[in-house]
């Protein structure tokens, strides 16, 4: 009897310790560090980010941490990709081409997921679309071609002759875009003014500058300019009443006169499957790079009628959302 007794003693110690011993074990929590260049907004992909990360079953601060970081210039992106590896986060999520390139300078062992970037072969973040090898894959879902948009101009704007170019010459990929809007401009038989400006300041000057018929359309070139100054380009153009086109409907809705691209927001909930998939093990050279294949064009009605604009009946009837 105290043999048996004695046994059955032993057998609930060893239960008691293996259970101690499961509530001890600690759960894997993944850490992202995520990062964009632009403090006067966030990417709209983001919250479909987080919201699709959540449906796949993961919950921040019980499984995952999502460091997120919105930041002034590439510099301060340049800081914060050291900062993510010294950290020894699991993944980064770079939005747009700044943040990828700081964490191509920072790291080749970190998986990355970039999002919205322009031509990541072109910018030596991938190989190929197909095979992107390395530690980066993700999705180009920038805007259609400058030159497509610099024909919806004139489309939309049927009196346009004199366009105004905005540009960052520190851009890497202005040169390229640039060519496709000369290009365009040439076809079209525009008179295409080129201003370099940089920054806030230079940005301000160039519309304090501007006389009546000085331009007749905005058209922000640079993608540095699109990330970090939108609500800016926004906002000084409505107190111009000068036709603006940018590169998201978002901006549009908050006074630009139109923009023809990806849906960005579709973007985020693309982007969840990948991470998920990453941190389970597969690797980003077996993930292909997407591309967005859907384009949206989004007019504002209301700031035509605040710049005495007439858009035409078919353009309209070809537009994805009207804002009135």
């Amino acid at each position: 009897m105290k043999k048996k007794i004695t046994v059955l003693l032993l057998c609930a110690m060893l239960l008691a310790f293996r259970s101690v011993a499961t509530a001890e074990e600690p759960k894997k929590i993944w850490t992202i560090g995520l990062f964009h260049v632009g403090l006067d907004h966030i990417p709209p992909s983001l919250p479909t980010l987080r919201q699709s990360l959540q449906k796949l079953g993961y919950e921040e601060g019980k499984n995952i941490q999502l460091d997120w970081r919105n930041l002034p210039d590439e510099a301060a992106a340049n800081a914060t990709a050291k900062e993510f590896v010294r950290a020894q986060v699991n993944l980064i999520v770079a939005f747009e081409n700044q943040t990828v390139r700081a964490t191509k300078a920072a790291t080749s062992q970190i998986p990355v997921v970039f999002l919205h970037v322009t031509d990541p072969v072109a910018e030596g973040f991938v190989r190929s679309l197909s095979h992107p090898g390395g530690n980066m894959t993700g999705f180009v879902s920038f805007a259609s071609s400058p030159g497509k948009q610099v024909e919806l101009f004139t489309e939309i704007v049927p009196k346009l002759h004199r366009l105004v170019s905005l540009i960052d010459p520190q851009d890497p990929v202005t040169g390229q875009l640039m060519f496709e809007v000369r290009e365009a401009a040439t076809t079209l038989k525009l008179q295409l003014v080129e201003r370099a400006v940089p920054d806030q300041n230079a940005i301000e000057r160039f519309f304090a500058s501007v006389r009546r018929g000085g331009a007749q359309g905005i058209f922000p070139v640079s993608r540095n300019l699109l990330g970090k100054f939108p609500a800016l380009l926004t906002q000084l153009s409505l107190e111009k009443r000068l036709p603006l086109a940018m590169h998201r409907k978002e901006w549009v809705e908050r006074g630009a006169l139109f923009s023809y691209g990806p849906d960005l927001a579709a973007i985020g909930r693309a982007a969840a499957p990948y991470i998920d998939k990453i941190l389970k093990g597969t690797k980003p050279d077996e993930l292909p790079v997407q591309q967005a294949s859907q384009f949206e064009l989004a007019i504002n009605l209301k700031t035509a009628k605040q710049i005495g604009l007439t858009i035409p009946p078919n353009v309209l009837a070809r537009a994805d959302k009207l804002i009135k």
